[in-house]
């Protein structure tokens, strides 16, 4: 089967770690008297930074399944199946490490903080249950499709069930997966359902994406249905719950944000795969490509990782709109910066683990 590069993905990726860098920057640094719903610009970036985190999971989804569906063609799906799990493990791997306090284990105290789950070890674990669906349905490619659409809508719709999950007498390494009681920022549950729609959207990619009237159809579709899930999916769900009388679908719709955000996305999507032949070759491309360098990086430089000390640490909740706005701007151009001169692309930290590990492989082969 024919392929295509999907080149405006690395432009959604772009703009996804731009605006996560900024978000982070802003949302740590500001001073709380200006988090003020009557301001209009605070309320308009907080909406469009409620976006980065569903368009960083269902872009995973989507980039690394097509990958998959592109070696299975070539096959050469088993490579890509063992790489796919090894980089799964590997983004849990940074993503525990990247809360670690070096200087506080050296001197005997060991926070369990460590142990809370963040971005990094969702898309990690993400990926892993993606692998594990596919070798299930690998045969069955149309059958993937909907496990995966349905998984994505369960996922969603069973967010009142565990919204406020308190899970006791498990070990945390295991229960921050699954709550936020613990400190979790994120939580496999809902997220991997934007990872699971990624996926799905990766199957129709695959399987039309070289026919010719494929992208006009493709891009009518994400702002119809995503204009849809804004404005409209909320009474959708209400509408269900009246004919069904599921009390699940109610409480659902009262506090939809999952599907709204996917809405979101899929405008986004079609924003960029409207201009995607303007993208190509461009900066904002290259910038897609290096996205787990520059996330390492903001995070040591805004968090302090490994030595407790980061900009946080000196002007927490501090600075005024201006002095957030300013630094922010420099605080994306000097990660830009560090990524482009001193982590290549992202292969720089996956070839870091391969010589880690190629002892452990030589010994286990012996």
């Amino acid at each position: 089967m024919q392929t295509t590069r999907l080149y405006f993905i690395d432009a959604v990726r772009a703009f996804a770690i731009l605006m996560m860098l900024q978000g982070h920057f802003i949302d740590t640094l500001i001073d709380p008297i200006y988090r003020n719903t009557d301001y209009i610009a605070y309320n308009v970036w907080s909406y469009f930074r409620g976006i980065t985190a569903p368009t960083f999971f269902t872009i995973s989804g989507l980039v690394f399944t097509y990958l998959l569906l592109r070696a299975n063609a070539k096959g050469e799906a088993r490579k890509r199946i063992k790489k796919g799990i090894s980089r799964g493990l590997l983004l849990i791997f940074i993503g525990y490490s990247l809360r670690v306090n070096l200087v506080s284990w050296f001197t005997g105290y060991f926070s369990p903080y460590f142990l809370v789950i963040d971005v990094l070890q969702c898309i990690g674990l993400s990926l892993i249950l993606l692998v594990g669906l596919y070798m299930l349905f690998k045969n069955h490619s149309y059958i993937f499709s909907v496990v995966l659409f349905v998984i994505g809508c369960a996922c969603f719709l069973s967010e009142p069930l565990y919204r406020n999950l308190e899970i006791t007498n498990v070990p945390l390494v295991l229960a921050n997966y699954m709550t936020k009681m613990n400190g979790s920022v994120f939580t496999i549950l809902p997220w991997f359902g934007y990872s699971a729609f990624g996926a799905f959207l990766s199957t129709v990619f695959f399987r039309h994406a070289h026919r010719s009237r494929f992208k006009l159809f493709t891009i009518i579709t994400f702002f119809v249905v995503g204009i849809f899930l804004i404005f409209y999916s909320t009474d959708f769900l209400f509408w269900l719950h009246r004919v069904t009388n599921i009390e699940l679908l109610y409480r659902s719709a009262d506090f939809n944000y999952l599907f709204i955000r996917m809405g979101n996305v899929l405008v986004l999507f079609g924003m960029f795969y409207t201009f995607e032949r303007y993208l190509k070759q461009s900066i904002i491309s290259r910038i897609g490509e290096k996205t787990l360098s520059m996330y390492v990086i903001h995070f040591i430089i805004l968090f302090g990782s490994f030595t407790g000390y980061g900009l946080k640490q000196f002007y927490n909740q501090s600075l005024n709109p201006t002095e957030c706005v300013v630094g922010a701007l420099l605080f994306i151009l000097v990660v830009c910066l560090i990524s482009f001169h001193y982590a290549k692309t992202n292969t720089f930290l996956y070839s870091m683990a391969r010589k880690l590990t190629k002892p452990f492989k030589k010994q286990k082969i012996r």
